[in-house]
């Protein structure tokens, strides 16, 4: 239990983790030098400094005992203490007890030693932070004594708190600043690979420790490779573009030519097919979704335009609402094209659809659901596969398409840094595709 408070508690940067290894082991340090300094050599020399005033003390007490009445007592005293600096007087008013503030440590070894070694010692007092003020009980009343306390006490113990507290914050503040260097490489390789995660292109440079270079080469050398695999199938895809659409061209000249039957009709069919696999196949890989550059756009109206768009066209619809509506960052055409996927699979499956949306700190959620069979939960993630139809889950008399219209919006999902998640709708009892794109 404890340490999962500890752990909640703890920074999650990395930067917050690497300054607190280093701060709490200087800090720690401190402390435990400053206990043990402070208790064995400022503790040890009180001691010994009290020692030897004692002595003079218990020289002066016994002038007093062993004058023969009080006024001899007065004098003797008081020609003694002279030499000693020390304020005498006989006979003052009984006190008794112990006075020293409760942060006066070394006031504690102090009082013990000098009552340890006056026996006849009746008040410490201590209170006075520059003197230290004795009375002592004597055959001819009781004595006070008055001295500095510098001659039982070691001055100025703060100050090696003082330098070690300074010398510790000027040290950290120098490793903060090379920490703080040391890991803006890294904070900088992640928001190249973050952008890159999200679509986007960032000048990158690998600086830092060598270890940091390394990792940044890599990711360049990484994103080298993706580009080019984007490149060649772009151009793959250019050439299957224009290999297929003409034989399908001719096919469909050819049938035209031909008397008017059955068969002929079957094929042109299978033609139109044809065209729409190789239309939804360069759809579903081409990269110019990924090329696309970013826009920030307000998420209400343009939900409200695609929404609209998909009524003209003789969908029904709904646009359920947007809470905390604002702007994001995006693809337009790409994030058009994957939620038109999804609206044109609720409709063909499903007499109602809405859409909503909301978004988070990080996430935009954009859901569409709707009132149709749905997909069973053991399915949805192989329904996300390219080329893959679910027939026998859902209604097909609206008619089919060729299994790649979640495929593709799960594909711009994950090029906005976000993902695809199927689930049933609450609201609608049917299924509700959720698209999570990142801020």
């Amino acid at each position: 239990m404890f340490f999962q408070w500890l752990k909640r508690k703890l920074p999650y940067g990395l930067f917050g983790r690497a300054a607190l290894i280093l701060i709490l082991p200087v800090v720690t340090l401190q402390l435990v030098v400053s206990i043990v300094f402070l208790q064995r050599h400022f503790e040890g020399a009180t001691r010994q400094m009290t020692v030897s005033m004692a002595y003079d003390v218990a020289y002066i007490i016994e002038l007093a005992e062993a004058a023969p009445d009080v006024a001899a007592a007065r004098a003797e005293v008081a020609a003694a203490a002279g030499p000693l600096a020390l304020e005498v007087a006989l006979p003052v008013a009984p006190e008794a007890g112990t006075r020293r503030g409760f942060w006066d440590f070394s006031g504690r070894v102090v009082a013990q030693e000098l009552r340890r070694r006056i026996a006849a010692l009746t008040l410490a007092d201590l209170d006075d932070a520059r003197t230290v003020r004795l009375v002592i009980d004597t055959r001819h009343g009781p004595l006070q004594m008055v001295f500095p306390r510098g001659r039982v006490s070691v001055s100025n113990p703060h100050q090696l708190l003082v330098l070690m507290l300074a010398t510790g914050l000027l040290m950290t503040f120098i490793a903060y600043a090379f920490l703080r260097n040391q890991l803006r490489p890294i904070a900088r390789l992640a928001e190249a690979a973050d952008a890159f995660g999200k679509g986007r292109m960032l000048a990158y440079n690998p600086s830092g420790a060598t270890e940091v270079r390394a990792a940044g080469a890599a990711f360049l050398h990484m994103r080298s490779r993706i580009e080019r695999h984007i490149e060649q199938r772009t151009m793959m895809l250019s050439g299957i573009s224009h290999d297929l659409r003409t034989p399908l061209t001719r096919l469909r000249l050819g049938l035209s030519m031909l008397p008017p039957g059955d068969d002929v009709a079957a094929m042109e069919r299978d033609v139109v097919e044809m065209g729409g696999l190789v239309d939804s196949f360069l759809d579903f890989a081409r990269a110019e979704a990924a090329d696309a550059a970013c826009e920030t756009r307000d998420v209400a109206a343009f939900l409200a335009e695609i929404v609209a768009d998909a009524r003209r066209a003789g969908h029904e619809i709904q646009l359920a609402g947007v809470k905390g509506a604002g702007v994001a960052t995006f693809r337009p055409e790409s994030l058009r094209r994957a939620l038109e996927n999804l609206l044109d699979n609720a409709a063909r499956h499903a007499d109602r659809v809405e859409v909503s949306a909301w978004q988070t700190e990080r996430t935009v959620h954009i859901a569409v659901e709707d009132n149709g069979p749905g997909i069973p939960a053991a399915r949805r993630a192989e329904a996300m596969r390219p080329f893959t139809r679910l027939d026998p889950a859902r209604n097909q008399n609206a008619g089919q398409g060729v299994g790649l219209g979640l495929a593709i919006a799960a594909d711009i999902a994950r090029s906005h840094g976000g993902e695809l998640r199927l689930g049933d709708s609450e609201r609608l009892g049917g299924l509700k595709a959720e698209l999570l794109l990142a801020r």
